[in-house]
């Protein structure tokens, strides 16, 4: 799974000589907290809802209320934005991008090719609505948990051989190692819940919650 996969590729952007109060009502009327500043078609800043704020005149500032708007009305997202972007590259894969925001202690990474241009953004929005596809959580189905106490090769190939066997699809599988043991995680194209979980319980395997999820309309 790559950036490109989940990034937004509908982008809101603001130019450099964009006023501060333009950059706001920008970002209210499409209800985003960050804009990528592009010349042309590059990347050249960021400002985000903290760069604006810390731009504002402090409240204990001696300057009239004509003074304070005249001063904003007059300054540029160039004069605030962010210039050292992070950024990330489409066919970054999906861990990378998280572990980069992680390191960073940001949310939002603007995606540009090898030329600098501006394709997309990854925000940490963004990565909850991937997390949810990985997992299945919008397709519904049954979710069935296994815990594993002795992980080893093919438990895998033997639990999805069982199901095919059974004429049961696999949605998702997702495959959790802990310390002590290993829970896989399995979303299948089901109602037959009881039935699945019976057909795991006769096999030998500790099935510790089976339910059914209604699809969930986003």
């Amino acid at each position: 799974m790559s950036v490109s996969d989940f990034m937004t590729k509908n982008l809101v952007v603001a130019q450099p000589e964009m006023k501060i109060f333009d950059a706001v009502d920008l970002m209210k009327k499409n209800n985003i907290h960050r804009l990528p500043v592009v010349k042309g078609e590059k990347l050249i800043g960021l400002i985000t809802e903290g760069t604006i704020q810390s731009a504002m005149p402090s409240k204990a500032t001696s300057l009239s209320v004509y003074e304070v708007n005249y001063l904003l009305n007059k300054t540029t997202v160039a004069d605030i934005m962010v210039k050292e972007v992070q950024t990330i590259k489409p066919t970054a894969s999906l861990e990378d991008g998280i572990f980069q925001m992680r390191q960073n202690n940001i949310g939002v990474l603007p995606v540009v090719d090898a030329n600098k241009t501006l394709i997309g953004i990854i925000t940490n929005n963004d990565i909850f609505d991937a997390f949810l596809k990985i997992t299945g959580y919008n397709a519904g189905g049954t979710r069935i948990q296994l815990r594993i106490p002795e992980d080893h090769k093919g438990i895998l190939a033997a639990i999805t051989k069982l199901l095919a066997e059974n004429d049961f699809s696999i949605l998702t599988v997702v495959v959790n190692h802990k310390e002590l043991e290993t829970i896989i995680e399995l979303q299948i194209e089901s109602r037959e819940t009881l039935q699945i979980q019976n057909i795991l319980k006769d096999a030998g395997y500790d099935v510790f919650e089976a339910i059914f999820m209604s699809p969930q309309i986003s």
